[in-house]
């Protein structure tokens, strides 16, 4: 009955959230629907307070700055017009003729600089629309491209990009965001190329239909003499790529962190807050450059700095239910038969197990660092010692469960694709199929395939 329990309390909150109800309020529901369900209702207000706030709070704590911090980078880049004149110099550099391309190249630039996907989707999609309206192509393909160059490659496969789904990891391995290079390097590259290429095949497909007419949110766009000069735009980017570089690999390893094996600090090994010390510094560093760089193109500075700051509210706590929700699954007596059940998927082959948990995870909460926090969060210690046992290097088990959470997550009820599709003024009927090859279908064949050929040759 506990098992049935879970199964329909996550069934619910997949359904609930297509429909739009914010997860916010279906977590701790639903979660509260699975502990009276299974049997443990007696408990229920001490499962609460005790297990769901607290598993929420605890994530909020240790990820908020990085919230916070990267959604004030995100709108002092789009309010100084620095990320559309990224966006615009990569695309009149590579051309109409390879307008998918161009579109993929600048979104991954901003993406992998640690600027969120929704705030890259606002800051190209006016260019795109543009592009793809001069070159007479399908408007309907606008989305796939913008879901290509953010939701994928950039975010997950990568080694040092700055996104939440490639840090979070290293708090359970020990590891830091440049774990298992080659691997997330080849990953990335693959993904981006066959995207490209099933972008390119339907645009030839469609040539004949044109951009399109009666299209709704067709943007207006700004004055080229208005944003600052590339090179100025760019500099905050290489700044927090920098500056997270150097603190990770350098600085902060020669720092004295011996104080945090106090009970004071939570006896916590340093090699797991290094990630995200790294970040805050490089975020902070970032957004001031921005700020100074910029000066005179912001219209009110204290308007984007507080927009920004708003503007993170939402997915830290959207998140953070997620990863309370998650922990009073994981705290019910039923959970121990899911938790053998997707463990023995490929017994004594973690990289396939935990490649599964984190997709089917994702898929169901319709959000990538949610699915990846709730599994590593249950799961994470048990793939910590069976890749140890298996002599298995926490860099792959890292860089494997960051892409694992870019796959299943981009079903229909995700929050990023629903907004997407918003921005862009079409319809999942016009453009979900496409989005879902790219960001869905590839980067799931890939992620399985890289964890079959690891497990081959370890």
């Amino acid at each position: 009955m506990g098992v049935i329990a879970i199964v329909v309390s996550l069934i619910l909150l997949m359904y609930f959230a297509y429909r739009g109800v914010s997860v916010i309020i279906l977590a701790p529901l639903l979660a509260m629907f699975a502990v009276v369900f299974a049997g443990e209702s007696y408990q229920i207000m001490g499962i609460y307070t005790q297990v769901f706030m607290k598993g929420a709070v605890s994530f909020i704590a240790k990820y908020f700055p990085i919230f916070l911090l990267g959604a004030i980078f995100g709108k002092l880049m789009q309010d100084s017009g620095s990320a559309k004149s990224i966006a615009r110099t990569i695309i009149k550099t590579i051309g109409e003729k390879h307008s998918a391309l161009a579109i993929v190249i600048s979104c991954g630039l901003l993406t992998y600089g640690g600027i969120s996907a929704f705030v890259v989707a606002f800051a190209v999609y006016p260019l795109a629309a543009a592009l793809f309206k001069e070159a007479n192509l399908p408007k309907v393909y606008i989305p796939a491209t913008i879901a290509l160059g953010a939701f994928t490659f950039t975010m997950t496969c990568l080694p040092g990009t700055n996104q939440i789904h490639n840090i979070i990891p290293g708090s359970y391995f020990g590891t830091n965001i440049y774990a298992a290079p080659i691997i997330g390097i080849i990953s990335g590259l693959i993904i981006m190329v066959l995207g490209v290429l099933w972008i390119n095949f339907r645009i030839q497909q469609s040539l004949a239909d044109g951009y399109g007419d009666n299209h709704s949110n067709e943007p207006e766009i700004s004055d080229e003499g208005s944003l600052p000069h590339f090179f100025i735009a760019i500099l905050p980017i290489i700044i927090v790529i920098a500056t997270n570089f150097l603190f990770t690999l350098v600085l902060i390893p020669m720092w004295d962190t011996s104080y945090l094996a106090s009970e004071k600090f939570g006896e916590i090994n340093a090699n797991k807050l290094t990630g995200i010390w790294s970040m805050i510094i490089a975020l902070l560093a970032a957004n001031i450059f921005v700020l100074l760089l910029n000066l005179k193109k912001f219209k009110d500075i204290n308007k984007s700095l507080t927009e920004g700051a708003m503007g993170s509210m939402l997915p830290t706590f959207n998140t953070g239910s997620e990863v309370g929700y998650g922990a009073t699954i994981a705290s019910l007596a039923a959970f121990a038969i899911v938790k053998e059940a997707v463990v023995n998927i490929s017994p004594g082959n973690p990289l396939i197990s935990e490649v599964v948990a984190i997709n089917v995870l994702a898929g169901i909460t319709g959000s990538a660092s949610g699915g990846l926090t709730i599994a590593l969060g249950a799961l994470g210690d048990t793939y910590n010692q069976l890749a140890q046992t298996a002599n298995i290097p926490p860099e792959w088990m890292h860089r494997l469960a960051s892409m694992a959470s870019g796959g299943f997550d981009s079903l229909p009820h995700n929050g990023a694709v629903i907004t997407l599709l918003t921005i862009c003024g079409l319809s999942h009927k016009q453009s979900y199929k496409d989005i879902a090859m790219v960001s869905l279908v590839i980067p799931v064949i890939m992620v399985f395939s890289m964890a079959f050929i690891l497990s081959m040759i370890r």
